[in-house]
């Protein structure tokens, strides 16, 4: 058997679903949400303008509407927000659904002048 040419072999291609850049950034955030008398304090693992990665041992189902507050420059920025990922012992992926246009260009701000971890 001949092997293959790796010239002519198919290259698989991963389709970036996101439509936002993201940063490695650890940014503390509280999470609030239905269940949970207190607010779940978390830190980011990955940020952008339109949602994060926050890693936590009990996570929260996919579906979860959530208010998110983050703490950007001892300034806390409030969104709405909801859970797209979960990932069992490791952490959720939340997409922000409702932040004003002043705390999400003060969120860009911040993401165009930070660097990643």
């Amino acid at each position: 058997m001949v092997p293959a040419d790796p010239e002519k072999t198919p290259k698989v291609q991963h389709l970036e679903r996101r439509h936002d850049r993201r940063k490695k950034l650890a940014v503390e955030a509280e999470l609030h949400t239905a269940g949970y008398a207190a607010p779940l304090r978390v830190k980011t693992a990955d940020l952008s303008t339109i949602g994060c990665y926050v890693e936590m041992m009990f996570t929260l189902a996919v579906g979860a509407k959530l208010q998110i507050g983050l703490w950007i420059n001892g300034v806390k920025l409030n969104t709405e927000g909801v859970v797209i990922t979960r990932d069992p012992q490791v952490g959720n992926g939340i997409q922000f659904t409702g932040m004003a246009a002043q705390d999400r260009t003060t969120l860009w701000q911040f993401l165009a002048d930070a660097q990643d971890c």
